[in-house]
Protein backbone atom coordinates (compact mmCIF):
# COMPACT_ATOMS: atom_id res chain seq x y z
CA UNK A 1 0.00 0.00 0.00
CA UNK A 2 0.98 3.45 -0.61
CA UNK A 3 -1.51 5.29 0.96
CA UNK A 4 -3.47 5.21 4.20
CA UNK A 5 -5.78 2.26 4.09
CA UNK A 6 -8.51 0.68 5.87
CA UNK A 7 -7.50 -2.57 7.25
CA UNK A 8 -8.73 -4.63 10.20
CA UNK A 9 -7.73 -3.97 13.70
CA UNK A 10 -6.42 -7.25 14.13
CA UNK A 11 -4.29 -7.67 10.29
CA UNK A 12 -3.01 -3.70 11.31
CA UNK A 13 -1.41 -5.09 14.54
CA UNK A 14 0.00 -8.15 12.83
CA UNK A 15 1.65 -6.09 10.35
CA UNK A 16 3.65 -3.54 12.92
CA UNK A 17 4.59 -6.68 14.74
CA UNK A 18 6.21 -8.49 12.42
CA UNK A 19 8.16 -5.37 11.14
CA UNK A 20 8.98 -4.85 14.86
CA UNK A 21 10.54 -7.84 15.59
CA UNK A 22 12.62 -8.12 12.20
CA UNK A 23 15.65 -6.72 13.89
CA UNK A 24 17.55 -6.67 10.38
CA UNK A 25 15.14 -4.10 9.33
CA UNK A 26 13.71 -1.98 12.13
CA UNK A 27 15.47 0.95 12.54
CA UNK A 28 12.70 2.58 15.21
CA UNK A 29 9.21 1.88 16.28
CA UNK A 30 7.01 4.14 18.11
CA UNK A 31 4.10 4.18 19.84
CA UNK A 32 2.20 7.49 20.93
CA UNK A 33 -1.25 8.67 21.55
CA UNK A 34 -4.45 7.22 22.90
CA UNK A 35 -8.14 5.88 21.21
CA UNK A 36 -10.99 7.83 22.58
CA UNK A 37 -12.50 6.98 25.85
CA UNK A 38 -9.00 4.85 26.88
CA UNK A 39 -6.11 5.18 29.06
CA UNK A 40 -2.47 4.06 28.04
CA UNK A 41 0.41 3.55 30.68
CA UNK A 42 2.96 6.30 28.88
CA UNK A 43 2.63 8.51 26.98
CA UNK A 44 5.27 7.24 24.56
CA UNK A 45 7.07 3.97 24.00
CA UNK A 46 9.84 4.07 21.39
CA UNK A 47 11.73 0.54 20.64
CA UNK A 48 15.20 -0.20 18.59
CA UNK A 49 17.42 -2.96 18.66
CA UNK A 50 20.96 -2.56 20.24
CA UNK A 51 23.92 -4.66 20.35
CA UNK A 52 25.46 -5.03 23.81
CA UNK A 53 28.29 -6.73 25.53
CA UNK A 54 26.05 -9.85 25.87
CA UNK A 55 24.19 -9.65 22.44
CA UNK A 56 21.47 -8.19 20.46
CA UNK A 57 18.61 -6.68 22.63
CA UNK A 58 15.10 -4.87 22.22
CA UNK A 59 15.23 -1.87 23.85
CA UNK A 60 12.07 -0.56 25.47
CA UNK A 61 12.14 2.54 26.54
CA UNK A 62 8.92 4.24 28.18
CA UNK A 63 8.47 8.16 28.61
CA UNK A 64 5.62 8.94 31.42
CA UNK A 65 5.46 12.83 32.33
CA UNK A 66 8.32 13.93 33.77
CA UNK A 67 11.08 11.39 32.89
CA UNK A 68 11.91 7.79 30.75
CA UNK A 69 12.32 4.62 31.61
CA UNK A 70 14.61 1.85 29.46
CA UNK A 71 15.07 -1.82 29.62
CA UNK A 72 16.86 -4.16 27.40
CA UNK A 73 14.93 -7.29 26.48
CA UNK A 74 16.70 -10.66 25.34
CA UNK A 75 15.33 -11.16 21.49
CA UNK A 76 13.22 -14.29 20.85
CA UNK A 77 10.21 -15.26 22.82
CA UNK A 78 10.95 -12.08 25.11
CA UNK A 79 10.68 -9.80 22.96
CA UNK A 80 7.75 -11.29 21.06
CA UNK A 81 5.85 -11.28 24.71
CA UNK A 82 6.61 -7.09 25.08
CA UNK A 83 5.90 -6.46 21.91
CA UNK A 84 2.45 -8.60 21.82
CA UNK A 85 1.91 -6.58 25.18
CA UNK A 86 2.37 -3.20 23.81
CA UNK A 87 0.38 -3.76 20.49
CA UNK A 88 -2.50 -4.90 23.69
CA UNK A 89 -2.61 -0.98 24.88
CA UNK A 90 -4.68 1.01 22.80
CA UNK A 91 -2.13 3.71 21.49
CA UNK A 92 -3.44 5.21 18.61
CA UNK A 93 -0.48 5.76 16.68
CA UNK A 94 2.30 3.55 15.56
CA UNK A 95 5.44 4.95 12.99
CA UNK A 96 7.24 2.01 12.28
CA UNK A 97 10.88 3.03 10.53
CA UNK A 98 12.64 0.44 8.62
CA UNK A 99 15.57 -0.33 6.41
CA UNK A 100 13.47 -0.04 3.57
CA UNK A 101 10.37 0.85 4.42
CA UNK A 102 8.32 2.94 6.63
CA UNK A 103 4.73 1.72 8.15
CA UNK A 104 2.39 4.05 10.02
CA UNK A 105 -0.80 2.78 11.60
CA UNK A 106 -3.05 5.17 13.22
CA UNK A 107 -6.82 4.64 14.42
CA UNK A 108 -9.42 7.42 14.05
CA UNK A 109 -12.00 8.63 16.48
CA UNK A 110 -14.14 6.00 15.76
CA UNK A 111 -11.89 3.22 15.63
CA UNK A 112 -11.26 2.30 12.84
CA UNK A 113 -7.34 1.09 11.73
CA UNK A 114 -6.14 2.99 8.66
CA UNK A 115 -2.46 1.20 7.74
CA UNK A 116 0.21 3.20 5.76
CA UNK A 117 3.00 1.51 3.68
CA UNK A 118 5.64 3.72 1.83
CA UNK A 119 9.11 1.99 0.57
CA UNK A 120 12.03 4.32 0.97
CA UNK A 121 13.27 5.26 -2.77
CA UNK A 122 16.83 4.13 -1.01
CA UNK A 123 17.76 1.66 1.97
CA UNK A 124 19.36 3.15 4.75
CA UNK A 125 21.86 1.98 7.42
CA UNK A 126 20.36 -0.24 10.35
CA UNK A 127 22.32 1.50 13.63
CA UNK A 128 22.71 -1.14 16.52
CA UNK A 129 25.05 0.94 18.33
CA UNK A 130 23.76 1.02 22.14
CA UNK A 131 25.43 4.33 23.02
CA UNK A 132 24.64 6.62 20.34
CA UNK A 133 25.88 9.96 20.71
CA UNK A 134 23.22 12.86 21.19
CA UNK A 135 22.92 14.69 18.08
CA UNK A 136 23.61 18.50 18.80
CA UNK A 137 23.63 21.63 17.25
CA UNK A 138 27.19 22.62 18.55
CA UNK A 139 29.20 19.82 19.86
CA UNK A 140 30.53 19.85 23.44
CA UNK A 141 34.27 20.07 21.50
CA UNK A 142 33.31 23.47 19.64
CA UNK A 143 35.84 25.97 20.09
CA UNK A 144 32.94 28.63 21.72
CA UNK A 145 32.21 26.31 25.31
CA UNK A 146 36.37 26.69 25.83
CA UNK A 147 36.39 30.16 25.05
CA UNK A 148 33.21 30.92 27.41
CA UNK A 149 35.18 29.07 30.21
CA UNK A 150 32.42 26.35 30.39
CA UNK A 151 34.61 23.05 29.52
CA UNK A 152 37.39 20.95 31.79
CA UNK A 153 41.17 20.88 31.07
CA UNK A 154 39.80 17.82 29.02
CA UNK A 155 37.20 19.27 27.03
CA UNK A 156 34.14 18.55 28.38
CA UNK A 157 31.41 20.54 30.08
CA UNK A 158 31.70 21.26 33.39
CA UNK A 159 28.68 20.24 35.27
CA UNK A 160 27.90 23.69 36.76
CA UNK A 161 27.63 24.82 33.27
CA UNK A 162 25.76 22.00 32.14
CA UNK A 163 21.92 23.83 32.18
CA UNK A 164 24.46 26.90 30.14
CA UNK A 165 25.09 24.36 27.83
CA UNK A 166 21.51 23.12 27.35
CA UNK A 167 20.00 26.46 26.91
CA UNK A 168 22.67 26.70 24.12
CA UNK A 169 21.16 23.97 22.22
CA UNK A 170 17.95 24.96 22.77
CA UNK A 171 18.69 28.17 21.57
CA UNK A 172 19.84 26.60 18.47
CA UNK A 173 16.71 24.23 17.57
CA UNK A 174 14.29 26.90 17.93
CA UNK A 175 16.74 29.00 15.46
CA UNK A 176 17.49 26.46 13.00
CA UNK A 177 14.02 26.38 11.30
CA UNK A 178 13.85 29.99 10.62
CA UNK A 179 17.41 30.46 9.32
CA UNK A 180 16.08 29.80 5.39
CA UNK A 181 13.83 32.34 6.02
CA UNK A 182 16.37 34.75 7.64
CA UNK A 183 18.31 34.43 4.44
CA UNK A 184 15.53 34.47 1.96
CA UNK A 185 14.44 37.13 2.98
CA UNK A 186 17.32 38.98 3.88
CA UNK A 187 20.59 39.02 1.89
CA UNK A 188 19.06 36.30 -0.74
CA UNK A 189 16.51 39.21 -1.12
CA UNK A 190 18.99 41.63 -1.42
CA UNK A 191 19.53 43.72 -5.20
CA UNK A 192 23.33 42.63 -4.70
CA UNK A 193 24.43 39.30 -3.77
CA UNK A 194 27.19 38.49 -1.17
CA UNK A 195 26.13 40.54 1.85
CA UNK A 196 25.99 38.68 5.37
CA UNK A 197 22.83 37.84 7.09
CA UNK A 198 22.95 40.59 9.69
CA UNK A 199 22.17 39.54 13.32
CA UNK A 200 21.56 41.88 16.29
CA UNK A 201 20.91 40.61 19.83
CA UNK A 202 19.32 43.36 22.31
CA UNK A 203 20.06 42.79 25.54
CA UNK A 204 22.73 40.27 24.93
CA UNK A 205 24.26 40.11 28.59
CA UNK A 206 27.66 37.73 28.47
CA UNK A 207 26.19 36.38 25.19
CA UNK A 208 26.12 32.79 25.52
CA UNK A 209 23.64 32.66 22.96
CA UNK A 210 24.55 35.61 21.21
CA UNK A 211 28.01 33.63 20.20
CA UNK A 212 26.12 30.29 19.96
CA UNK A 213 24.22 31.36 17.23
CA UNK A 214 27.21 33.17 15.69
CA UNK A 215 29.06 29.76 15.61
CA UNK A 216 26.07 27.65 14.40
CA UNK A 217 24.95 30.05 11.38
CA UNK A 218 28.72 30.52 10.40
CA UNK A 219 30.24 27.29 10.80
CA UNK A 220 27.48 24.74 10.94
CA UNK A 221 24.75 26.50 7.68
CA UNK A 222 27.86 28.24 6.35
CA UNK A 223 25.78 31.18 6.61
CA UNK A 224 28.19 34.42 6.22
CA UNK A 225 26.95 36.22 8.99
CA UNK A 226 27.41 39.87 10.85
CA UNK A 227 26.61 40.01 14.43
CA UNK A 228 26.13 42.74 16.59
CA UNK A 229 25.44 42.93 20.17
CA UNK A 230 23.32 45.47 22.59
CA UNK A 231 23.62 45.59 26.18
CA UNK A 232 23.53 48.70 28.64
CA UNK A 233 26.65 47.25 30.38
CA UNK A 234 29.91 48.33 29.39
CA UNK A 235 31.67 45.32 31.65
CA UNK A 236 29.45 42.98 29.59
CA UNK A 237 31.28 44.36 26.48
CA UNK A 238 34.32 44.33 27.49
CA UNK A 239 33.90 40.35 28.42
CA UNK A 240 32.22 39.97 25.35
CA UNK A 241 35.40 41.25 23.16
CA UNK A 242 37.54 39.47 24.90
CA UNK A 243 35.73 36.38 23.74
CA UNK A 244 35.42 37.33 20.00
CA UNK A 245 39.08 38.31 20.01
CA UNK A 246 39.90 34.44 21.39
CA UNK A 247 38.24 32.92 18.69
CA UNK A 248 39.27 35.39 16.33
CA UNK A 249 35.97 37.13 15.10
CA UNK A 250 35.96 39.97 16.17
CA UNK A 251 35.88 41.00 12.61
CA UNK A 252 32.45 39.87 12.31
CA UNK A 253 30.94 40.11 15.68
CA UNK A 254 30.99 43.51 17.85
CA UNK A 255 29.33 44.69 20.60
CA UNK A 256 27.92 47.65 21.94
CA UNK A 257 27.45 49.40 25.15
CA UNK A 258 23.61 51.15 25.24
CA UNK A 259 20.32 50.79 25.78
CA UNK A 260 18.06 48.92 23.31
CA UNK A 261 15.37 52.26 22.43
CA UNK A 262 18.43 54.56 21.73
CA UNK A 263 20.71 52.17 19.66
CA UNK A 264 21.42 52.83 16.25
CA UNK A 265 22.68 50.09 13.68
CA UNK A 266 24.31 50.79 10.37
CA UNK A 267 22.02 48.39 8.76
CA UNK A 268 18.67 46.97 9.50
CA UNK A 269 19.22 43.41 10.72
CA UNK A 270 17.56 40.44 9.25
CA UNK A 271 17.34 38.33 12.38
CA UNK A 272 16.66 39.76 16.13
CA UNK A 273 17.12 37.86 19.05
CA UNK A 274 16.05 39.38 22.30
CA UNK A 275 16.49 36.61 25.20
CA UNK A 276 15.57 37.39 28.74
CA UNK A 277 15.19 40.82 28.34
CA UNK A 278 13.89 42.04 31.60
CA UNK A 279 9.71 43.25 32.02
CA UNK A 280 8.82 46.03 29.38
CA UNK A 281 12.40 45.82 28.17
CA UNK A 282 11.55 42.94 25.27
CA UNK A 283 8.88 45.04 24.39
CA UNK A 284 10.89 47.49 23.43
CA UNK A 285 13.24 45.26 21.88
CA UNK A 286 10.08 43.40 20.02
CA UNK A 287 9.09 47.39 18.72
CA UNK A 288 12.65 47.56 17.02
CA UNK A 289 12.72 44.64 15.41
CA UNK A 290 8.97 45.48 13.58
CA UNK A 291 10.58 49.03 12.62
CA UNK A 292 12.87 47.35 11.32
CA UNK A 293 10.83 45.00 9.62
CA UNK A 294 12.82 42.38 10.23
CA UNK A 295 12.52 39.51 8.76
CA UNK A 296 12.78 37.06 11.65
CA UNK A 297 12.49 37.87 15.47
CA UNK A 298 12.90 35.12 18.14
CA UNK A 299 12.25 36.93 21.75
CA UNK A 300 12.34 34.48 25.32
CA UNK A 301 10.63 36.89 27.48
CA UNK A 302 12.21 37.03 31.20
CA UNK A 303 9.73 38.57 34.28
CA UNK A 304 6.68 40.48 33.47
CA UNK A 305 5.48 43.44 35.29
CA UNK A 306 3.46 45.83 33.63
CA UNK A 307 0.42 44.09 32.56
CA UNK A 308 0.12 42.53 36.34
CA UNK A 309 0.30 46.28 37.07
CA UNK A 310 -2.73 47.30 35.24
CA UNK A 311 -4.41 44.35 36.52
CA UNK A 312 -3.93 45.89 40.00
CA UNK A 313 -4.38 49.27 38.47
CA UNK A 314 -7.69 48.71 37.16
CA UNK A 315 -9.04 45.30 38.54
CA UNK A 316 -11.04 43.15 35.76
CA UNK A 317 -14.33 42.85 36.20
CA UNK A 318 -16.34 39.89 37.67
CA UNK A 319 -16.21 37.13 37.86
CA UNK A 320 -12.69 37.66 36.50
CA UNK A 321 -12.11 38.80 39.59
CA UNK A 322 -11.95 35.06 41.03
CA UNK A 323 -8.39 35.01 39.55
CA UNK A 324 -6.92 38.11 40.33
CA UNK A 325 -7.81 38.08 43.84
CA UNK A 326 -4.99 35.68 44.69
CA UNK A 327 -1.79 37.36 43.87
CA UNK A 328 0.28 34.15 42.34
CA UNK A 329 -3.05 33.37 39.93
CA UNK A 330 -2.56 36.81 38.98
CA UNK A 331 0.65 36.57 38.49
CA UNK A 332 0.55 34.07 36.19
CA UNK A 333 -2.39 35.09 34.46
CA UNK A 334 0.10 38.40 33.25
CA UNK A 335 3.10 36.16 32.21
CA UNK A 336 0.11 34.85 29.63
CA UNK A 337 -1.45 37.93 28.68
CA UNK A 338 1.44 39.76 28.30
CA UNK A 339 3.04 37.25 25.71
CA UNK A 340 -0.52 36.35 24.07
CA UNK A 341 -0.44 40.54 23.64
CA UNK A 342 2.91 40.63 22.15
CA UNK A 343 2.38 37.64 19.46
CA UNK A 344 -1.32 39.56 18.50
CA UNK A 345 0.24 42.32 17.96
CA UNK A 346 2.92 40.87 16.31
CA UNK A 347 0.77 39.37 14.15
CA UNK A 348 -1.35 42.75 13.65
CA UNK A 349 1.81 44.04 12.27
CA UNK A 350 2.48 41.14 9.35
CA UNK A 351 4.46 38.11 11.26
CA UNK A 352 3.56 34.78 11.24
CA UNK A 353 4.02 33.89 14.91
CA UNK A 354 4.45 30.87 17.11
CA UNK A 355 4.58 30.39 20.91
CA UNK A 356 6.35 27.41 22.21
CA UNK A 357 8.58 26.21 25.24
CA UNK A 358 12.11 27.20 25.07
CA UNK A 359 13.59 25.87 27.87
CA UNK A 360 12.44 22.99 29.90
CA UNK A 361 10.18 24.22 32.70
CA UNK A 362 12.04 22.30 35.37
CA UNK A 363 14.36 24.75 35.10
CA UNK A 364 12.20 27.77 34.82
CA UNK A 365 8.73 28.87 34.68
CA UNK A 366 8.87 31.48 32.51
CA UNK A 367 10.25 29.27 29.70
CA UNK A 368 8.42 30.76 26.65
CA UNK A 369 9.65 32.03 23.81
CA UNK A 370 7.93 33.92 20.25
CA UNK A 371 9.00 33.18 17.22
CA UNK A 372 7.78 35.52 14.30
CA UNK A 373 8.53 35.55 10.84
CA UNK A 374 7.57 38.63 8.71
CA UNK A 375 5.50 37.78 5.65
CA UNK A 376 3.82 41.77 5.53
CA UNK A 377 0.09 40.22 5.13
CA UNK A 378 -2.28 42.72 6.41
CA UNK A 379 -4.21 42.25 9.74
CA UNK A 380 -6.94 40.02 9.29
CA UNK A 381 -10.78 41.67 10.57
CA UNK A 382 -11.13 39.12 13.31
CA UNK A 383 -8.02 39.19 14.51
CA UNK A 384 -8.14 43.03 15.18
CA UNK A 385 -11.53 42.33 16.40
CA UNK A 386 -10.29 39.98 18.81
CA UNK A 387 -7.42 41.54 19.75
CA UNK A 388 -9.42 44.78 20.76
CA UNK A 389 -12.13 42.52 22.64
CA UNK A 390 -9.27 40.88 24.91
CA UNK A 391 -8.12 44.35 25.49
CA UNK A 392 -11.31 45.61 27.01
CA UNK A 393 -11.88 42.54 28.63
CA UNK A 394 -9.20 42.81 30.69
CA UNK A 395 -9.01 46.22 30.62
CA UNK A 396 -5.29 46.90 29.91
CA UNK A 397 -3.30 48.40 27.48
CA UNK A 398 -0.08 46.77 25.97
CA UNK A 399 2.98 48.59 26.07
CA UNK A 400 3.78 47.43 22.30
CA UNK A 401 0.96 48.07 21.23
CA UNK A 402 1.27 51.38 22.07
CA UNK A 403 4.71 51.57 21.22
CA UNK A 404 3.74 50.99 17.43
CA UNK A 405 0.38 52.68 17.21
CA UNK A 406 1.91 55.20 14.97
CA UNK A 407 3.02 52.77 12.24
CA UNK A 408 -0.06 50.47 12.97
CA UNK A 409 -3.04 52.37 13.43
CA UNK A 410 -5.10 48.93 13.91
CA UNK A 411 -3.80 48.67 17.48
CA UNK A 412 -5.20 52.32 18.85
CA UNK A 413 -7.52 51.45 22.16
CA UNK A 414 -10.85 51.54 21.04
CA UNK A 415 -12.93 52.47 23.26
Amino acid sequence: MTAAAAASEEESLAAVRAFVLDDGRLVRAVASGRRRNTTVPYRRIELRYVDVRAGRRLQVTSYDETQSHTRNVDVGAAAATVVDELLAQPFSHWHVDGRDETVQLRFTKRGRALLHRAAKCEPVEVDHAHDRVKRRRLDESDPLFAALGMTTADGSIKPSRRSKFRQVQDLLNVLDPVVADAVARGPGAAMSSGRPLRVVDLGCGNAYLTFAAFRYLTEVKQVPTRVTGVDVSATARAHNDDVAAKLAVSGRIDFVAGTIVDVELPEHPDLVLALHACDTATDDALARAVRWKAPVIIAAPCCHHDIQRQLAANPPRDPHRLITRHGILSERLADVLTDAFRAAVLRLAGYRVEVMEFVDSRHTPRNALIRAVRTGAPAERAVIDDYHALCRQWRVRPVLAQQLVDIHPVLRAEA
